[in-house]
């Protein structure tokens, strides 16, 4: 796009960076962003506490207290000067704040001290997966309020003691660093004295998101809170962009933070409107990467429709064929033409267009797992083996652009392997990770041999460490894979108590299915090393770290209805002994994943 687009246009440039680097952005809020919720900023908490001493004090009612305060004082109206003096104590100042900032049933019902709309936008850009960390001064809970009603729990972090308990950045949907505290705490942070500098373990944080996020700043003075200035000052690196929203004109310590960071600045005239602009523009560049879902609607009903009268199997054919048929000419096509040099803005941007462009078939392939009756599986290896040809085509370009070209075969065998998974037809699913696959120059392969986890060429060299938010995931192809079918599978799982269990059974049995290439002789042998050192290879998802969910499926696995039918369906070469073995093995491998 020419840059003259976009010159004067930094709203767009905005979207553009939020939606190609998903995750990357974190947000920084100040009082400004509550202020139109009803909620006083500090300036205006300092002038009707003066007015409140003053009238105590006898003093008639004046038109401009700061003014009054200056005539009376000599001095500027002080919001940290003003509460050490009505409050020598932390748990005193937060019964003062409360009032300004808790609602009354009367605020509620008027629409005051409530989440607005920018709390909102915010919270649906964090339900997209836009937004993962909120950096926030506020002493409010409207944000968190904002979030819950889009069904987020986020990770909350408003003292040093809560930051020790919380789970980690990484890993965490939505994590809000609270720094000044929160109102109903004694611990907050308000005065001058208490904001010269935050704890060691605050710095080390805000270090940690400053460096490894491009930032949304709006609310914010950036002339208040020393600590958070002088993080701002620290920040070593400008690898990700830095938008400053702002009414008006800043101030000079807000353009010094704004020209250290290279900050682009926004002029807007509130928060909700900048917000609210922000959420409908990145909304509308996701929806232009993917196929109209009405279209995909009509589809997947067109496959449960066809599924349900055995006279309409030639329609599931001829309904799938064409679809085959229409990714294989779009993956062909000029906007999938590989690439000679590495760039991880491309890379991303091409693993979201692999993803719209098959969405469509992997869902439709999720209705046939689900409510098939096993005939629909050779039209499900034609299929698989057709997009696996695609991806096998000679072709020039950078290896990792190559290796990723088989990835809608992988989101294809990856969805109606969950279909199966929730209907538990465990006989279909061990015939789908037997099944050979096809390869240019070489002796076909199982399908859990190269389309599954790590044995899939495209994880290679930890290429899915480059999708945002994955950086530093033990399994990140997994995680992204839970994440974005865990929205597919709507349409063909339903309402599933636990899709992220169900992901990972699928995922545990593949690695049994896996390790059946080795006869028990030679993993008996593997596992006669040295304790930690030694297994036979299978490849381990998400069980392999996530111990809680993995003890559960072990248990599961080793019940005797669950083990009888795994046996009786092809799973551990038909000997119960093997499927201990598969645990024995997993759980050394999955030892190392967590060391």
């Amino acid at each position: 796009m020419p840059v003259s687009l976009l010159i004067n246009d930094p709203l767009t440039q905005l979207a553009f960076s939020v939606y190609e680097s998903k995750g990357v952005f974190a947000v920084l809020l100040g009082s400004g962003l509550s202020r139109s919720a009803g909620i006083p900023t500090g300036w205006e908490i300092t002038l009707d506490l003066v007015r409140r001493v003053a009238l105590t004090q006898g003093v008639e009612e004046q038109p401009d207290w700061a003014a009054w305060y200056r005539e009376k004082t000599g001095e500027e109206p002080s919001y940290s000067g003003l509460l050490e003096e009505l409050a020598s104590s932390p748990e005193e100042r937060r019964s003062i704040l409360h009032s300004y900032i808790e609602p009354t049933e009367e605020d509620r019902q008027e629409g005051r001290k409530v989440p607005t709309a920018a709390h909102h936008a915010i919270a649906d850009l964090v339900r997209g997966g836009y937004i993962r960390v909120i950096v926030t001064t506020n002493f409010d809970r409207l944000m968190e309020n904002a979030l819950r009603e889009r069904g987020i729990e986020p990770t909350i972090v408003s003292s040093v003691d809560a930051l020790a308990g919380a789970e980690p950045l990484t890993h965490s949907a939505c994590y809000i660093l609270k720094l000044h505290g929160d109102y109903k705490d004694a611990r907050i942070l308000n005065t001058e004295a208490e904001l010269s500098g935050y704890p060691a373990q605050y710095d080390t944080l805000l270090d940690r998101i400053f460096d490894e996020h491009g930032l949304i700043v709006a609310g914010w003075s950036g002339e208040w809170d020393h600590a958070l200035r002088a993080a701002f000052l620290r920040a070593p690196n400008r690898r990700y962009s830095v938008f400053w929203a702002a009414r008006g004109n800043l101030g000079s310590g807000a353009q010094e933070l704004l020209e250290h960071r290279q900050a682009r600045l926004i002029p807007i005239t509130d928060a909700d409107r900048f917000f609210a602009a922000l959420k409908v523009r990145v909304e509308t560049l996701e929806q232009s990467q993917r196929p109209n879902p009405l279209s995909i609607e009509l589809l997947v009903n067109s496959t449960k429709r066809f599924l349900a009268k055995p006279e309409y199997r030639i329609q599931l054919d001829e309904l799938f064929t064409q679809e085959t048929d229409r990714l294989i000419a779009q993956l062909d096509g000029a906007e999938f033409a590989l690439q000679s040099q590495w760039d991880q803005a491309a890379f991303r941007a091409r693993v979201r267009k692999y993803e719209a462009a098959s969405e469509a078939l992997a869902t439709m392939c999720g209705v046939l797992g689900r409510w098939g009756d096993g005939s629909e599986l050779p039209l499900v290896f034609d299929m698989i083996r057709s997009l696996h040809a695609q991806a096998e085509r000679i072709g020039n370009g950078l290896t990792v652009y190559l290796n990723i070209r088989s990835y809608p075969a992988v989101l294809v065998f990856t969805a109606y392997g969950l279909g199966l998974t929730r209907a538990g037809r465990w006989e279909v699913l061990h015939q789908l990770f037997d099944f050979a696959v096809d390869r240019l120059h070489r002796e076909p392969v199982r399908a859990i041999e190269t389309l599954f986890l790590w044995a899939w060429k495209g994880t290679e060299n930890d290429a899915w460490k480059q999708i945002e938010g994955l950086e530093q995931r033990k399994t990140p192809l997994s995680d992204h894979l839970l994440s974005l079918l865990s929205e597919w599978s709507k349409r063909f799982a339903g309402l599933t108590p636990d899709f992220e269990l169900m992901f990972e059974r699928f995922e545990m049995l593949g690695s049994l299915a896996h390790l059946e290439r080795n006869d028990k002789a030679t993993v008996q042998q593997a596992l006669a090393g040295s304790a930690h050192n030694s297994w036979a290879f299978m490849p381990v998802g998400r069980a392999g770290w996530h111990s809680s969910n993995a003890d559960k499926l072990f248990a599961e696995i080793q019940t005797e209805p669950m083990k009888t039918s795994l046996i009786r369906a092809g799973f551990a070469k038909g000997d119960p002994e093997f499927i201990d073995l598969f645990i024995q093995n997993f759980q050394r491998i999955a030892g190392r994943m967590r060391w």
